[in-house]
């Protein structure tokens, strides 16, 4: 499993939200299988997205996309600085087990 890693702040976070929402078609198409979004508790003004791919090359391909994108004038509007990303791949996760509550 392959990950691209973005993080950036935003200006305004339901603005960002709103766009992000907006690019559903464009993951479907750059074959994002799954991904997660966070907000660091003590900086709300921030964000880190993981976008799962099956393979290297769309992790790749979509990554070059987005460059694109946050360059252009619209991104500029909800970007609160440049973004940060890196394609990783999963080299171990393991659900644990927890203990029965008492």
């Amino acid at each position: 499993m392959t990950i691209l890693q973005i993080e950036h702040p935003v200006s305004d976070f339901e603005n960002w939200k709103a766009a992000f929402d907006g690019g559903e078609r464009r993951r479907q198409a750059g074959r994002v299988r799954r991904y997660q979004v966070y907000r660091p508790i003590n900086d709300p003004a921030f964000i880190a997205v993981d976008l799962e791919f099956d393979t290297r090359d769309d992790a790749e391909r979509f990554e070059l996309g987005l460059q694109d994108i946050w360059r252009s004038p619209e991104a500029a509007r909800v970007l609160g600085g440049t973004p940060r990303s890196r394609i990783v791949e999963v080299v171990e996760q393991k659900v644990l087990d927890r203990p029965a509550a008492t």
